[in-house]
Formats: C-alpha cells, sequence, structure tokens
C-alpha cells in the first residue's frame, strides 16, 4: 500500500515538472522575445538600432570626425560569404555616407538571407540613422551569385561628444523557408535572364554566320 502511494507521489511530481519545463519552453519561445522587443525598443539597450530614417537637411560638423567600424557575420546555418566592402569609415556628423556589404551564395541553390543590425555603443543608436538599408528587406541570391548591398547612414551631429567610434554589426541569417515568394521571385528572375541570354547568345549568332558561309563557299 505504501508502495503504490509513494508511485503515485512520484508519478504527480514528475508530471508537475514536465507541465513546468512546457510551461518554461512557451515562455521563451513566445513571450519573451516580444517582451524583450518592446523593452529594448522603450530604453535603448542592446544595441539595437532604429528603423529608415528620413533625412533632414542640416549642416555638417566639419569640425569633428567619427569613426564608424562595420562587422559582417553569418548565424551558424548560414552558408553565404558577408562582408563589409570596407571594415571602417570617417564619417562628420550631419554628412550622409554611403558603403556597401558584399553578399556571395556559394551554393547550387536560391536562398534568402536577412541580416539584422546591432551597435556599440548603446548609448549611440538613437544618434545613428540608416536612410538606406538593405537590411530593411530580405535578400534573395541565385546559386553562386554575389550582390553588393548598400548602406547610407547619417551620424547625428548631437552625438553625444565622447563617442568617437561606433560599430555597426549584421548577422545574417537563413530565412529561406519563410520566404516562399522571394525564392519564386528570384526564379522568374533567372529564368528572364536565361531567355535573354539564349535570344542574344552571340556563340550562337557566329555559329549560324559560319554555317552560312560554309554553304556559300560551297555553292561557289
Amino acid at each position: 500500500m505504501a508502495s503504490s502511494q509513494e508511485n503515485k507521489a512520484v508519478l504527480l511530481t514528475s508530471l508537475k515538472m514536465l507541465g513546468l519545463v512546457i510551461a518554461m519552453f512557451v515562455f521563451a519561445m513566445w513571450v519573451m522575445p516580444p517582451l524583450y522587443n518592446l523593452f529594448c525598443d522603450i530604453a535603448g539597450l542592446n544595441g539595437k538600432t532604429k528603423g529608415k530614417y528620413e533625412a533632414v537637411e542640416v549642416k555638417v560638423d566639419t569640425n569633428r570626425y567619427v569613426t564608424v567600424q562595420f562587422v559582417g557575420t553569418n548565424n551558424e546555418n548560414m552558408p553565404w560569404g558577408f562582408k563589409p566592402e570596407v571594415f571602417s569609415v570617417k564619417a562628420h556628423p550631419g554628412e550622409a555616407v554611403t558603403t556597401n556589404f558584399i553578399a556571395q551564395n556559394p551554393t547550387g541553390q536560391i536562398m534568402v538571407g536577412q541580416a539584422v543590425p546591432s551597435l556599440v555603443p548603446s548609448n549611440a543608436t538613437d544618434y545613428f540613422h540608416k536612410t538606406e538599408c538593405f537590411c530593411f528587406n530580405r535578400q534573395a541570391l541565385g546559386p553562386g551569385e554575389e550582390a553588393k548591398l548598400g548602406l547610407r547612414f547619417i551620424v547625428d551631429q548631437e552625438l553625444p561628444k565622447g563617442v568617437n567610434v561606433i560599430t555597426l554589426s549584421y548577422t545574417l541569417f537563413d530565412v529561406t523557408k519563410e520566404s516562399p515568394d522571394y525564392v519564386a521571385s528570384k526564379k522568374l528572375e533567372l529564368e528572364r535572364k536565361e531567355g535573354r541570354a539564349e535570344e542574344s547568345d552571340p556563340l550562337s549568332d557566329e555559329e549560324e554566320l559560319t554555317d552560312k558561309l560554309t554553304a556559300l563557299t560551297v555553292q561557289i
């Protein structure tokens, strides 16, 4: 009798533990990310950068330089090559600066990537404005395709005087499975390019001309 009660107690404890684990999993996967993002947006923590910035005409502070460093990394499941075209630039506050990142898809399949930015120091996030950025949209690349991904930004004139170096990092994620529309659009684009290449294939035109000349020589 005692053994039966002990077994029931063990089973009840196990079920409670299992329920707790499931609850923690649900909280971590679906509840925490929105709360975390909301908290970061409100507090400006963790170097989260802002969205697209509508540029306004301002006077460039030519008396000050800020060094902006660029870093490109891949999520562990992303096989693309991904790096900045230049690793740092010097910018005057108020000056619009344009640069590029280079992405290359080494696989034999169409893939879609999404870049997620972060910035340090965190107290510079409110003063770093992206007017154009490849991170605003997903990027689809065909097999072996390489692309320049554009970035245009302005360092605000109100950037704290103690901040002289800003590091902007991008982590590239594979979002191919979540992006069927991008895959379909890229596939159509590649098919159209292949069709135009076949229509204007210089080698085929040259071979046709050679055949005509050969036939004319035989007739003569």
